[in-house]
């Protein structure tokens, strides 16, 4: 039985609206779970006509895509309204030709969470980066990407 059949459907929904954003339906990029926390979000894209590029292996815009918004997200939904969080800077390292299936997981231990709302809360603001790797179906590195993030505790 669920723990809390409201919060699970929220879940649902939200996943749901990111997989139906028309970007990532045409992409082919497809969020296959969310934690109940936020903190997780596992992606994966898998090769179809639609997204090979000239070349016959993923598009490269469609890569990165995969990994647009999900650092924002988790700390958005972490950190609460009293933060402000936007992406600042992003950048890919292509690895190896995706031929297969890509996937990804973001995660953010609690941890890192505590140390960016301290950092923000005492400093003003806090600029944490990420890195992310996308892998294929043999666990093969195709794309590095790094991610920066802003943060900022909201004046009243």
């Amino acid at each position: 039985m669920l723990k809390n059949p409201m919060k699970s459907l929220r879940l649902f929904l939200f996943r749901m609206m990111f997989n139906l954003y028309l970007p990532y339906l045409g992409a082919g990029i497809h969020i296959t779970r969310i934690s109940s926390d936020y903190r997780t979000f596992d992606v994966r894209m898998k090769l179809r006509f639609y997204n090979k590029n000239y070349f016959g292996t993923h598009f490269g815009g469609s890569l990165y895509s995969m990994c647009d918004p999900f650092f924002t997200i988790i700390l958005i939904k972490t950190l609460g309204s009293d933060y402000i969080v936007w992406d600042k800077h992003a950048s890919i390292k292509f690895k190896k030709p995706g031929r297969s299936t890509i996937k990804v997981q973001f995660h953010i231990p609690q941890e890192r969470i505590h140390e960016i709302k301290h950092l923000a809360d005492t400093n003003g603001k806090t600029e944490p980066v990420f890195t992310v790797y996308l892998t294929d179906d043999d666990n093969t590195i195709i794309a590095q990407v790094e991610k920066t993030v802003y943060v900022r505790k909201k004046t009243r």
